[in-house]
């Protein structure tokens, strides 16, 4: 009998307890580009499947792990591969670990030591090209020890080397890194040229025209997506450019990327390391301040814009997206009402305003978000409706405006031709690139053997959708070139300086935005500090103009008064009586469908109905101990007690063959069932009762006339609801007999 601790003659560290477990060989190459080109060294890493066989294993007890081929050992990925490696050795069903070398297994010493602690626990060996080795052993655990230090300092050596090269180089702004779009790299070293496709160069041009317009990366990106422009991608991995249309984040990377401003750039970004909430290493790249960039060069290359320029986009973009606190004049002009938004500060503490709207009209106001407790409640510095502001600040602005209104009138129609004059340029070019794609598609289509049909159907379908294209492209730009705004002639320009005078009708057109508005008002006003006297029902402004001119005005405000509207009468009365017995929404569509309204002209809601109640302290639900015998019921449970359908009590309500309650027009029927009204409700016709037919033919009257005898009392009625013949059955007495025995009177008398 063999002993399983002794070792065998080939290969001392190896003992039976290692083969009756599976042999690993682990394959690793970096990078993807290694696995292409150094084939050689894969084949060796496959290879050691026949050394493990050698070894004394079987083929089938060999396993490859060979799950990180194209990853890093450094530690910076994940490797799927080695965490499974690990997990194998630590539970003990790995005998040995094979690698070409160690710095195939791991490049940091975090995961070899790791490996190394759980093999030298699990009794598993560990072989490279140089021999075998058992983790447990000191001597042998020294030489893999001084192995994983040396691979990972190799690493080390090599990196350094290649940054190292690299920030030289690009400290001389020669490194070829990726460029945005708009930007080609030209031959001599480090040179960097605008694109040479013109429409390329003009869409890009027309993002900085009209950020210095507009102001707002947002507004920009609705331009061009009301003109229809698109905008040009390099997708990763081609070489030609596609044509999109525009996304905010391409036209907020185009404005904020010092490229387009003649800059050279390395360093914007640091590769930090953390790890996650399931212990994995995660990595990530954050975006560092200008001061810490590790090269940045200035009028390196030609720009679409200069570095002052750029500096000032970037302050302007700084202060739309984190606008600063209590800074007035920061963050971006909004679309509401308010004409101060960003301008208003507080007269108090100097916070800026923030603005509110409130009531049915969305009138604007202002308040200060410093809050300060006043017998324990939270109170704002100040809080004050917008509307007198508004307009006593907009007169001022106006006024001071007045002399320059002409020349910005004529200004005004001068940029409106010229935005239209880069759209229509910008659609040019887009036809231009539509004909050329159209042509190239015709050429490779004209140059295929016609009677190779597979590749010739492909390219003729190309060719259609390039002409289809260009077609839609053709069209769009007559359409648009049709609307352009014409010139001004001298006559039209003299008539628009007349009009320019009068800028209060400019300032209140309808066709003047209320963005509009505020963004004139920015160009003069640099802030506008506001202070609220209450006890005088005013408020003071202080309007600090740019240039450092300051204006005093003072506005009066509204006076509180007291409400002067009141539900009528009428109204209250019903609702006292409605309360008793209905919810608040019921009560609601009640009082709508007698086409009532609230004190303020409104549909009646459960809400105003509520607040009506809890004004004028009306309960609900009032127990009342007058009530008449039986029991009070909807429609619709009265339907169910009596065993007919809601549609037939409706129409029984309607003939008067039962009563109803209905506390007033529009309000739902109720229905009170008493013993009375139950004993009307029979499964078999009393003798001598007659069907409705019948008892019209025997009364010689229509059956209108039987209901209403019936509604009248005159007549008893009953309900059958069994049989064949259900329905009414009414008794009707016999006639009096005396009616005939008496004499027929005497002609002639008296």
């Amino acid at each position: 009998m063999t002993d399983p601790t002794h070792p065998t003659a080939e290969h001392p560290k190896i003992r039976p307890t290692h083969l009756e477990r599976a042999a690993v060989v682990y394959v690793r190459q970096s990078t993807p580009g290694q696995i292409e080109r150094n084939s050689e060294s894969t084949d060796r890493q496959y290879a050691l499947v026949e050394r493990a066989v050698e070894l004394g294993w079987l083929r089938r007890a060999v396993e490859v792990i060979d799950e990180d081929l194209g990853i890093s050992g450094s530690g910076s990925a994940e490797r799927r591969g080695f965490a499974r490696l690990t997990t194998e050795v630590a539970l003990g069903r790995v005998g040995i670990v094979l690698g070409l070398e160690v710095s195939r297994l791991a490049r940091n010493n975090a995961d070899w030591y790791r490996l190394l602690d759980l093999a030298g626990i699990t009794d598993t060996l560990i072989a490279d090209a140089d021999g075998i080795y058992h983790p447990s052993g000191f001597n042998d655990r020294l030489v893999l020890g001084l192995k994983g230090t040396m691979s990972e300092a190799e690493l080390h050596v090599l990196r350094a080397r290649l940054e190292g090269g690299i920030r030289n180089k690009a400290a001389r702004g020669e490194l070829r890194r990726g460029l945005p779009v708009g930007l080609v790299w030209g031959e001599e070293d480090g040179q960097v040229l605008l694109h040479p496709d013109e429409s390329v160069r003009g869409v890009i041009a027309s993002i900085f025209e009209r950020f210095a317009e507009l102001g707002s990366v947002r507004a920009v990106w609705l331009w061009l997506r009301a003109e229809e422009l698109l905008m040009p991608t390099l997708p990763v991995g081609q070489v030609d450019l596609v044509w999109i249309p525009p996304a905010y984040p391409a036209i907020h990377r185009v404005l904020t990327h010092p490229s387009y401003a003649g800059a050279y750039v390395y360093g914007r970004t640091r590769r930090e390391r953390r790890v996650d909430d399931e212990g994995r290493v995660r990595t990530k790249a954050r975006h560092l301040e200008r001061s810490d960039w590790q090269v940045l060069i200035v009028d390196h290359h030609p720009g679409y814009i200069d570095w002052a320029t750029y500096e000032a986009n970037q302050v302007r973009i700084g202060a739309n997206t984190r606008p600063r606190a209590h800074a007035p004049g920061s963050g971006a002009v909004r679309e509401g009402t308010a004409l101060l938004q960003g301008l208003a500060t507080c007269g108090r503490c100097g916070r800026r305003l923030a603005v509110h709207y409130q009531g049915v009209n969305s009138t604007p106001g202002y308040h200060c978000a410093n809050r300060t407790l006043v017998n324990g409640r939270g109170v704002w510095c100040l809080s004050v409706g917008g509307v007198q502001i508004d307009q006593a600040v907009s007169t001022t602005f106006l006024a001071a405006l007045a002399p320059a209104g002409v020349a910005a009138s004529v200004a005004a129609a001068e940029v409106l031709e010229a935005d239209h004059d880069t759209a229509l340029d910008q659609w040019r070019r887009q036809v231009e690139r539509a004909r050329y794609e159209a042509n190239r598609a015709e050429r490779r289509y004209l140059a295929v053997d016609p009677d190779n049909r597979l590749v010739a159907r492909g390219l003729e379908t190309d060719w259609e959708a390039k002409l289809g294209a260009l077609n839609v492209a053709q069209a769009e730009l007559t359409r648009r070139a049709a609307a352009r705004p014409r010139s001004l002639t001298n006559d039209e320009r003299a008539a628009l300086a007349s009009f320019g005078a009068d800028v209060d009708r400019v300032w209140s057109a309808p066709s003047t935005t209320d963005r509009d508005r505020k963004e004139l008002l920015r160009t003069l006003v640099e802030e506008v500090r506001v202070d609220v006297h209450r006890e005088d029902k005013r408020a003071e402004l202080t309007v600090h103009w740019r240039g450092g001119a300051t204006t005093e005005l003072s506005v009066e405000l509204p006076r509180a008064n007291p409400p002067t509207v009141r539900t009528d009468e009428d109204t209250i009365a019903l609702l006292r009586r409605l309360a008793v017995h209905y919810p608040d929404a019921t009560i609601a569509g009640i009082l709508n469908r007698q086409g009532r309204r609230s004190a303020t002209g409104q549909r009646f809601t459960a809400t105003i109905v509520q607040g009506l109640r809890h004004h004028w302290k009306i309960p609900r639900r009032v127990a009342n101990d007058d009530q008449p015998d039986g029991e009070l019921v909807t429609l619709a449970d009265a339907a169910k007690v009596l065993g007919v359908v809601p549609s037939t009590v409706h129409r029984w309500l309607a003939d008067g063959f039962i009563a109803g309650e209905q506390l007033t027009p529009g309000a739902p029927w109720r229905i009170r069932l008493t013993d009375e009204l139950r004993g009307r409700f029979v499964d078999d016709a009393p003798p001598g009762w007659l069907a409705m037919l019948e008892a019209t033919h025997a009364l010689g009257v229509s059956r209108q006339t039987v209901l209403q005898r019936v509604k009248r009392g005159e007549l008893d009625a009953v309900h059958v609801r069994s049989g064949r013949r259900k329905g009414l059955r009414i008794r009707v007495d016999p006639p009096d007999p005396r009616l005939f025995d008496q004499e027929p009177a005497v002609e002639g008398a008296v």
